[in-house]
């Protein structure tokens, strides 16, 4: 079979090829912006660490017994916004947490300047998982 040439691909298909060419090599490939926690820095995902420490905020407030909501309220009031600059709710609050605890897989892989801060946020032991 012979391969397409770029010009008989669609745009679509020629950005398709290219985020996969470049998660096939490490890169942060550019689907939507990255989690609360990340930002895209020369085309690697890095922590934020301003929005780290807010997942931190958040992660202690949860085992703590707080319900998302009442969460999400703290972090209202104490001034806290959204990586696009919302206010808090209740699910953002659940993907920032379901993103730390391993439910989805947008937190891997995120170069850190501290593996073992890294550690302690993004890869928690069984103990520290929800039951």
């Amino acid at each position: 079979m012979i391969e397409n040439s770029s010009e008989d691909l669609s745009v679509w298909e020629r950005l398709e090829r290219g985020r996969q060419a470049k998660a096939a090599a490490g890169g942060y490939a550019g689907y939507g912006s990255p989690a609360f926690g990340q930002r895209s820095l020369d085309g690697e995902l890095v922590e934020d660490p301003e929005e780290v420490q807010i997942v931190e905020l958040i992660r202690r407030h949860h085992k703590s017994g707080k319900s998302l909501q009442k969460i999400a309220d703290w972090l209202n009031q104490q001034g806290y916004n959204t990586k696009r600059g919302q206010t808090w709710k209740r699910i953002s609050v659940k993907r920032v947490l379901d993103r730390l605890y391993g439910k989805t897989s947008r937190m891997s892989e995120v170069i850190t300047k501290s593996d073992s801060y890294s550690e302690d946020l993004f890869r928690h032991s069984d103990h520290d998982k929800p039951s």
